[in-house]
């Protein structure tokens, strides 16, 4: 488990770009944490990193934003998704067979269906306003 503490959203970027330089096709990451924590951000951060210069907005009402690139890159937004025959109406499934990575926020609406091999970023708020704990972890590290 890597553990990074952000105090501000520069930081965040920053996290979230190094981070990226490790991901290949077909990496699930799954982001745990709630409203306002910096998952929008984290992506934004990461797409730089992926050398994808997409405009990232938040998929709330769209579900799922395509972002392009190589590897491709998919944006979700669980929040809405309450059972399976709403996961399956995002097509979140097909998603998992292409060489891609996903971002998923609010993973906890889809834990059942992650791929074992699932990235997980949490972010939570410290002690101190504005700052974030970041962890990234693997399932097996959960």
């Amino acid at each position: 488990m890597d553990i990074f503490i952000s105090k501000c959203e520069e930081d965040t970027l920053q996290v979230a770009e190094n981070f990226a330089k490790t991901l290949k096709g077909g990496t699930v990451v799954a982001f745990l944490g709630g409203l306002g924590m910096g998952k929008t951000a984290f992506v934004r951060g990461a797409l730089k990193g992926l050398n994808n210069s997409a405009r990232v907005s938040s998929p709330t009402f769209a579900l799922v934003n395509d972002y392009g690139g190589i590897p491709q890159v998919y944006h979700f937004d669980m929040y809405r998704i309450t059972d399976e025959d709403d996961l399956y109406s995002t097509g979140y499934f097909d998603y998992l067979t292409d060489d891609a990575v996903l971002f998923i926020e609010w993973s906890e609406n889809i834990s059942q269906w992650l791929p074992d091999n699932t990235v997980f970023v949490k972010i939570e708020l410290t002690e101190t306003e504005n700052c974030r704990k970041i962890s990234i972890f693997t399932g097996e590290e959960k």
